[in-house]
């Protein structure tokens, strides 16, 4: 069990990750303790500006709790709290609150783990399969991840690089948008649908899922999930609005 806590913290530094998405990597407070998959709100404290939004956002923390530092990722939307973080230099100061929230790993490893994730949802399955990769869990992960263009793909190679570690790891992404794109791409380019899945996992029924995205995205792969075959009870979302 981890225990809510609020402190300050400094950011370290800003970093680009994809086209119009940042990661912010933050000090981790001496004791800070957290679960894959689990989240926090940062409030930036006397801002040089604000908006009707207010200073306070949630983040699911995308890095994992062996890590030496926190970090976040968000698209980078023209709003006060957005345009105050993408200007800020290390050692700006904020308030940190949690963690929270249970989307987390199940703890049976027998039943496999499928994560499907829309853009920016990307967030609490790096930080799952990282941590799963440094446990060496006997867990079979398997991540559907979804994109307009390889452009718009956050932490690709790190996930890539996460596959060649553990073979129990299976990536599978998709672009759905390559005409839009500058890049080569080679894989899959539908999105994630039941025949998708078909082609990837041994069984429909069995696996924990897990969703996260944008709100319709997450509507959605419920739905595409549902009329497949998969248990309501196995089903797991966490939705990205506003982000």
């Amino acid at each position: 069990m981890t225990i809510a806590t609020s402190v300050h913290t400094r950011l370290q530094k800003g970093e680009h990750v994809a086209e119009g998405t940042m990661a912010f990597h933050f000090a981790k407070p001496a004791g800070f303790e957290y679960q894959a998959g689990q989240s926090i709100d940062l409030t930036l404290l006397s801002p040089p500006e604000t908006d009707a939004e207010g200073n306070t956002r949630t983040f699911t923390l995308a890095s994992a709790p062996f890590d030496n530092d926190l970090m976040i990722t968000t698209r980078m939307r023209d709003t006060a709290f957005k345009r105050v973080m993408g200007k800020a230099s290390p050692g700006l100061e904020v308030k940190l609150e949690g963690p929270s929230g249970s989307f987390v790993l199940h703890r049976k490893a027998e039943r496999p783990a499928v994560f499907l994730a829309g853009g920016i949802g990307i967030t609490p399955f790096l930080s799952i399969v990282r941590q799963a990769v440094h446990n060496k869990t006997a867990h079979q992960l398997y991540l559907f991840y979804s994109n307009r263009r390889p452009e718009d793909a956050a932490f690709m190679e790190v996930l890539a690089d996460a596959a060649k570690k553990n073979p129990n790891f299976h990536l599978i992404p998709t672009m759905t948008h390559t005409e839009d794109s500058h890049r080569e791409w080679s894989g899959e380019t539908s999105l994630i649908d039941k025949s998708m899945l078909m082609r990837y996992l041994p069984t429909i029924q069995g696996p924990i899922y897990y969703v996260a995205g944008p709100p319709a995205m997450v509507a959605a792969m419920r739905g595409m999930l549902a009329d497949s075959g998969a248990d309501e009870d196995d089903i797991r979302t966490e939705e990205f609005s506003g982000y």
